[in-house]
């Protein structure tokens, strides 16, 4: 029996170390090789493979160095605004168009809608692409919310809600909604606060007392 728990404790340090390898996210492949190596480590030991149980207990230490790093690394974030006919802006929805399907299914763009669409810099780096547009007098309606793949941490929701809010509220909005046809989607919107309607509408009040 003792055998088999062992077998079970390699089996899911297996499983845990390749899930990590398919992550897109540097940040998320930190934290599952983190765990990935714990668990390796760990069946190293109660083994009896010490270099099993070392080099893994290694990559542990690396893991959270890195982790500590990206978590205390300050970064810049900028906006650039766009007009509704950029080619750049034409072809990175055309290049990432798979991925913001998996997101916002059924997305078209629709430049005429536009009141306000910019890309998000990280360090001068575009890591995502805000589009809305202006529903009522006071409610901002978020069209396409898309960051890729590598900087899927929330940072750049966080900053969009919450740094530019007072831009927002300058521009005379008091709402953000959204709309979420995709699990994941809905997750990030309850994660910046938003509140869900009884028609599955997602709600933000931009508070004006901050």
């Amino acid at each position: 029996m003792e055998l088999n728990i062992l077998e079970w404790i390699g089996y899911a340090a297996s499983v845990i170390i390749a899930l990590s390898m398919t992550m897109n996210s540097i940040v998320k492949f930190r934290w599952i090789n983190l765990l990935g190596a714990a668990t390796f480590s760990t069946y190293g030991f109660l083994i009896g493979a010490l270099p099993v149980g070392f080099l893994n207990g290694f990559i542990v230490v690396v893991d959270i160095y890195y982790l500590m790093k990206i978590y205390s690394k300050k970064e810049t974030f900028e906006t650039l605004a766009v007009r509704a006919d950029n080619k750049y802006l034409m072809r990175f929805l055309e290049f990432h168009n798979k991925e913001i399907q998996r997101f916002f299914p059924g997305f078209k763009y629709n430049p005429e809608m536009n009141t306000i669409s910019f890309f998000v810099l990280r360090n001068m780096a575009v890591t995502g692409l805000f589009l809305a547009h202006r529903e009522e007098d006071n409610v901002l309606r978020v069209g396409l919310d898309y960051v890729i793949p590598e900087y899927r941490d929330f940072k750049n929701g966080r900053f969009i809600y919450m740094r530019l809010r007072k831009h927002f509220i300058q521009d005379g909005f008091d709402i953000v909604k959204a709309s979420a046809k995709s699990e994941k989607y809905c997750q990030y919107l309850k994660k910046l606060g938003f509140t869900e309607d009884s028609e599955g509408m997602f709600f933000k009040v931009l508070d004006k007392t901050k």
